[in-house]
């Protein structure tokens, strides 16, 4: 597979599981604090988009040679409140610079 269509499904996965936990975090509160609905498919929506997130994420750690901490944690950044935006760019903007210009990488991080 290569890098570039990966590096673009993982910054749409990331952004994805972001937009969708903080949804959930806010149906949470709204079901907790005010007796709000049911947060039963937002929760699935989540977790349906965080296992794509999980397996891109591993695949594109495995195609950039992170080591085993930099993988968990940016792994763990699709369950964290607004972590997920921030690995985002700093993933797109180290992949952008350790891809060959051949990949189109620089196009596809934006940089």
């Amino acid at each position: 597979m290569k890098a570039t269509p990966l590096l673009g499904w993982y910054r749409a996965l990331a952004v994805a599981t972001g937009v969708a936990l903080l949804v959930f975090c806010g149906f949470m509160v709204a079901k907790y604090a005010f007796d709000g609905p049911d947060t039963t498919y937002v929760a699935m929506l989540h977790g349906y988009l965080y296992i794509g997130y999980f397996i891109v994420t591993f695949l594109l750690g495995q195609k950039l040679k992170w080591p085993m901490g930099r993988l968990v944690l940016t792994l763990a950044a699709g369950c964290i409140p607004f972590l997920s935006f921030v690995f985002e760019r700093r993933v797109a903007r180290e992949a952008a610079a350790k891809l060959p210009a051949g990949d189109g990488a620089r196009e596809t991080a934006g940089v």
